[in-house]
């Protein structure tokens, strides 16, 4: 067997052959199951997105129906999940709280049955289900309160707000956070979809799939970055601060949140969405004076930094859209996870149709034949 060359991160290197989603890098261009991101944010929703990525097509109105009844039926967690997320320390971070959350659903319904299509659509509708409400009650717990019940009377986004305030939301504000959902669902081959088709290559439950993928979202690298892109805004403070940080920036070869991805090398196209949902939520709900900072931000990073394929990814304007939606800003990355469940699910149930266990080489770098001396003539 050739060893290939060595390449840091994988990059370029396909490890799948998948139908699921598609990315060109080069003219912003992501596609669901051939379907353009964009069709999807204006006429689609999230749940009949997920049956797209899921299973492969688009449902017939009673295959939504139904698969909308499931998922609205499954909210409630167990009792015996809250009282173990009762315990969680209050400075917790809500994305550990997710990962620890995720993962003891799989105590509750450890049975294994991959090669049952029951099984699998009853993972996919409990997955989720439950996860928008467990995010949610953490939330609630950390300040001492309980839970706010799902409200079965509410779709999945607007029900998802009202557990997190417990107040009906806008329909404007449940349709906006829909589409931010949508935006996130799914992304080819990113460190968390790879890291549930590892953890999925082992044969283990769904919900082990899904916990292991939440850790890797975790980091700042990947999902965190939109918690980094608000700090940074605060940071700048003013829209006359603009350009001499991104001076600062290029000049200590520092990196600036919410720009530039491995894959695209113009504006992503979700970006240019959750621009326009931000604008539509000021529109109506009042300004906020981080959107002139980062709109100056954008423009000064292009300038300076776009013939090097710099531009603004999805994580620069999503937190701006949920800050203005009234959400923490620690619960940004939860809510990534809310959606990417949806893309790792279509994965995992991808991975299934023929698995092989994720084995990959190594270039040893180490020496050989090293003696070993006792610990007393060291």
């Amino acid at each position: 067997m050739t060893v290939c060359e060595y390449r840091p991160g994988l990059e370029g290197i396909p490890v799948a052959q998948s139908s699921i989603s598609y990315v060109d890098g080069q003219k912003g261009i992501l596609e669901y199951r051939g379907i353009r991101i964009e069709e999807l944010a204006s006429k689609s929703t999230f749940l009949e997105t997920s049956y797209l990525l899921i299973w492969g097509e688009l449902p017939t109105k009673e295959e939504l129906d139904a698969f909308e009844y499931e998922i609205r039926h499954r909210r409630r967690i167990k009792y015996r999940i809250r009282d173990m997320m009762k315990c969680f320390p209050e400075t917790g971070h809500p994305m550990d709280a997710l990962q620890a959350s995720a993962a003891a659903l799989g105590l509750f319904y450890s049975k294994r049955a991959l090669d049952n299509p029951d099984y699998i659509r009853e993972a996919v509708v409990r997955l989720l289900a439950k996860i928008p409400t467990m995010v949610a009650a953490f939330k609630q717990m950390r300040k001492g309160n309980d839970p706010v019940q799902p409200n079965d009377d509410l779709d999945y986004s607007a029900n998802f707000l009202y557990m997190l305030n417990e107040q009906k939301p806008d329909p404007l504000a449940a349709r906006i956070f829909d589409v931010c959902l949508t935006l996130h669902a799914e992304h080819t081959m990113n460190a968390s979809t790879f890291s549930a088709m590892v953890t999925a290559s082992t044969l283990t439950d769904p919900y082990a799939v899904v916990a292991s993928a939440v850790g890797t979202l975790a980091g700042p690298l990947h999902g965190g970055a939109n918690e980094e892109v608000i700090t940074m805004l605060e940071e700048i403070g003013s829209v006359d601060n603009v350009r001499s940080y991104v001076e600062d920036c290029v000049q200590r070869k520092a990196k600036i949140m919410g720009f530039g991805h491995r894959v695209y090398k113009v504006k992503d196209p979700r970006a240019t969405i959750l621009q326009n949902l931000a604008e539509q939520l000021f529109e109506k709900f009042g300004h906020d004076k981080y959107y002139d900072i980062a709109v100056a931000l954008e423009q000064a990073v292009e300038e300076k930094l776009g013939h090097k394929g710099i531009y603004a990814n999805v994580d620069f304007y999503s937190g701006l859209v949920y800050r203005k939606l009234g959400i923490p800003t620690d619960l940004f990355t939860p809510i990534f996870a809310i959606a990417r469940v949806a893309g790792w699910l279509a994965h995992w149930k991808e991975q299934l149709e023929e698995n092989r266990i994720f084995r990959p080489t190594q270039i040893y770098t180490g020496v050989h034949s090293v003696d070993y001396h006792p610990i007393e003539q060291r």
